[in-house]
């Protein structure tokens, strides 16, 4: 395989499997552990089974898969060849999976066990080989005599270079259509090398990952990022339920974990919170700063006991982390930071490490990225945040219209997402432009702060803000299980309670947030939402479903 010196997958992992070619690279947990010398043979021997079955480069390969080691090994086998990956999120709609597949003009498509049966009715596939990904045996082809062949090398070289296309990643946006983003090598080289400079990482760090590889963010910074370290990843093979992911966490006791603002969100809520307002001493003694401290780094301990003991990164990206919770986090001494980014910037924009992060901040611009504010407010300095960098993609695929509609003819990328920097050059996201609410008298509403207020609210799960007929209103999902459970300690009839005291709820939610938000930002109604929302990879809620 010949490489060159430049910002490539090949290059970089050539460069690992020489320093270290010995150690452990990926595994499932529980499972039995590949090195990287190991890594590349199975790299290489996918390879050859792409030729013999007649992928060359920029042929698109799509994954539609749980993360394990063989989701990382079809996705370096297709980008060292020149090849085109198109990773498939799981969550998608068949008619999501179809369009892609379509839109891609995918040749070779690979399916993890899970997903298979979404495929007796796909239409899509009747030009495409399909392959099981666990041990790459094909399903369906025209080519149904060719195998697999364990240590087998490619019969060609292939020169990768900096702006050759990498991936098309098809974003699970909040506000409808997907698109395929263009990524190149050097755009995700780039993006990992340059992460890699905010937090310490060595061939001695054990990643776990939680998030769909299919996604940028888990992508380059959860699969790139350590191979480039030599380090070590750690696959769930299952969805990061409670029954799986705390016992994996006393396994693996991770150093580096990624996730998206859910998750710690739920773990404060149903963990941490409790233990405070269940108390009445202690539903006092938090309101007393001081003892609200030495109680949070109490509760620190124990959660840094809870994943493994051994965390020195969480980083949080995706969304915005719910103010009160990161308040706890910085309190409880947890080792959390926060990153900023966008499928399109293949995605770090700006980010920091545990001991640089501040409140409600994703940080500064990474190191030779250029941020800037377009057009900022005189009062506030809010505008919308413009990208120019290595990291900015290619464009939308078959899309030149879109394309230049978000990318200005000097390069500038606009991100769509409102913020401000502070003095010291400090990142702060208020919400997506395309979100912000315009009251009668020109007043700028971002949704995104009042649901950060309702959803510190008692039992509250979720929150969309939405504008009709001129007035703000409330979607909200309340935890109807966590209320019966409460009921049923206070020994009452649910069936008779539960629905008046939601109702109460409900009234006394939009009283409590209507006396932390300003007068412009107060909801005239909050409706009850009786199923979860609708939400992306990123757990960030498909506001075009309900707006």
């Amino acid at each position: 395989m010949q490489v060159s010196n430049q910002l490539t997958l090949p290059n970089f992992f050539e460069a690992t499997v020489s320093k270290f070619k010995n150690r452990p690279a990926m595994s499932l947990v529980g499972g039995a552990m590949i090195n990287y010398e190991e890594l590349d043979s199975r790299i290489k021997s996918l390879m050859n089974f792409f030729e013999r079955l007649g992928i060359e480069p920029g042929d698109r390969v799509a994954i539609l898969s749980s993360n394990m080691p063989n989701w990382g090994i079809t996705y370096y086998a297709t980008t060292f060849m020149k090849a085109v990956v198109v990773p498939i999120l799981p969550d998608f709609h068949l008619n999501e999976i179809e369009t892609i597949l379509k839109h891609s003009g995918a040749r070779m498509l690979f399916v993890s066990d899970n997903l298979l049966s979404r495929f007796s009715s796909l239409k899509e596939t009747e030009s495409i080989a399909i392959i099981r990904i666990e041990d790459f045996s094909v399903i369906g082809s025209n080519n149904t005599d060719i195998s697999y062949t364990p240590f087998a090398l490619p019969e060609k070289s292939y020169s990768v270079e900096e702006e050759d296309l990498a991936a098309i990643i098809y974003t699970s946006g909040t506000t409808g259509k997907s698109k395929g983003v263009m990524l190149t090598h050097k755009n995700i080289c780039f993006t990992a090398e340059k992460s890699g400079r905010i937090q310490k990482i060595t061939e001695t760090d054990r990643f776990l990952s939680i998030l769909p590889l299919s996604h940028t963010y888990e992508n380059t910074i959860g699969l790139i990022l350590p191979m480039l370290k030599g380090s070590c990843i750690y696959y769930l093979g299952k969805p990061p339920t409670p029954a799986i992911l705390l016992p994996a966490l006393q396994e693996v006791k991770p150093t580096l974990v990624l996730s998206v603002p859910l998750i710690i969100e739920k773990i404060f809520r149903t963990r941490i919170q409790p233990k405070f307002s269940g108390n009445f001493i202690l539903r006092i003694a938090i309101h007393i700063p001081f003892i609200r401290k030495k109680l949070n780094v109490i509760a620190g301990k124990k959660l840094m006991e809870t994943f493994g003991g051994e965390l020195v990164f969480f980083g949080i990206g995706g969304a915005k982390l719910n103010r009160t919770v990161e308040k706890f986090l910085i309190e409880a001494k947890f080792p959390y930071a926060i990153g900023y980014g966008l499928t399109e910037t293949s995605p770090l924009l700006a980010g920091c490490n545990p001991q640089t992060a501040r409140l409600q901040s994703t940080g500064p611009a990474i190191e030779d990225i250029e941020l800037k504010i377009h057009n900022p407010d005189k009062k506030t300095g809010e505008g919308e945040i413009w990208a120019r960098g290595p990291n900015v993609m290619k464009g939308y695929y078959n899309e030149p219209d879109l394309t230049e509609e978000v990318i200005t003819s000097d390069g500038w990328f606009r991100t769509g997402d409102l913020g401000k920097f502070d003095k010291d050059g400090y990142l702060y996201i208020k919400g997506r432009l395309k979100n912000m609410i315009v009251r009668s008298g020109g007043e700028n509403i971002y949704p995104e702060e009042i649901e950060s207020v309702i959803n510190n609210f008692k039992h509250v799960v979720d929150s969309l803000v939405i504008e009709q007929k001129g007035k703000l209103v409330a979607l909200v999902q309340f935890n109807r299980e966590e209320i019966e459970e409460n009921l049923r300690l206070m020994k009452q009839d649910l069936q008779d309670y539960a629905e008046q005291h939601i109702e109460e709820l409900r009234v006394e939610l939009q009283h409590y947030v209507n006396h932390r938000v300003n007068k412009f930002s107060q909801v005239q109604l909050v409706i009850v939402q009786p199923e979860p929302f609708e939400k992306t990879a990123t757990q960030k809620i498909k506001r075009y479903l309900y707006a």
